[in-house]
C-alpha cells in the first residue's frame, strides 16, 4: 500500500468569497504550497482529487483543485488544468476522459470528482488517473465511507490525503 501524505490545511474561501485582505490567498499558504510539492515528488499527469464522503458542497473538490492548480502554476510557471467532474453524468463521460487526455499534452490535470456515492463515474475516472489524493473535511465525514472511497477505489490508486478543517 502506498503511504498517505497527509496534509491538514484551512478551509477555503467560500465560493464566490474572496480571501479577506488580512489573509494570504490558498495558494500562497505554505500548507498549500508543501502539499504541491508532496504530490510533485511522484510523477503523474492527471491526479484525481476524490471527496472522502458525501455531505459537502458540491464544489468541495473543484475549490481545492483551483487553489492547488494556481499554487502548482505559481511553482511550475506554466499551466496547470483543472477538470471539473463534480456534475459529470455517465453519457458524458468518455468525451470527458478524451478532454483530460488532450489537456495532458499542456500541462498537469487535476480532476475534481463528486462523492462516490453520488456519482457512478467517480471510481472509473479516479482508477484512470494516473493517482489520487483523498480529500477530507475534518469532523464531517465518516472514517466508514472514507474507508469505502478507499477500498472501492484501490488503496494503490492514492498517493496522498488531504485534511481541511
Amino acid at each position: 500500500m502506498t503511504p498517505l501524505v497527509r496534509m491538514d490545511i484551512p478551509a477555503l474561501p467560500p465560493t464566490g468569497g474572496s480571501t479577506p485582505p488580512s489573509e494570504k490567498p490558498p495558494w500562497r499558504s505554505p500548507d498549500y504550497q508543501r502539499f504541491w510539492l508532496s504530490l510533485r515528488a511522484r510523477e503523474w499527469r492527471t491526479l484525481a482529487l476524490v471527496p472522502a464522503a458525501s455531505g459537502q458542497p458540491a464544489d468541495f473538490t473543484l475549490q481545492i483543485a483551483m487553489a492547488l492548480a494556481r499554487t502548482g502554476m505559481t511553482h511550475l510557471g506554466a499551466q496547470v488544468h483543472v477538470a471539473d467532474a463534480t456534475t459529470l453524468s455517465m453519457a458524458a463521460s468518455t468525451q470527458f476522459t478524451a478532454q483530460v487526455r488532450a489537456s495532458t499534452q499542456s500541462g498537469p490535470v487535476l480532476i475534481a470528482l463528486a462523492p462516490r456515492s453520488d456519482s457512478p463515474v467517480t471510481t472509473p475516472i479516479a482508477q484512470d488517473a494516473d493517482c489520487a489524493v483523498l480529500c477530507v473535511k475534518l469532523g464531517q465525514m465518516k472514517m466508514s465511507e472514507a474507508k469505502k472511497t478507499v477500498d472501492e477505489i484501490g488503496a494503490s490508486q492514492f498517493i496522498g490525503s488531504l485534511a481541511v478543517r
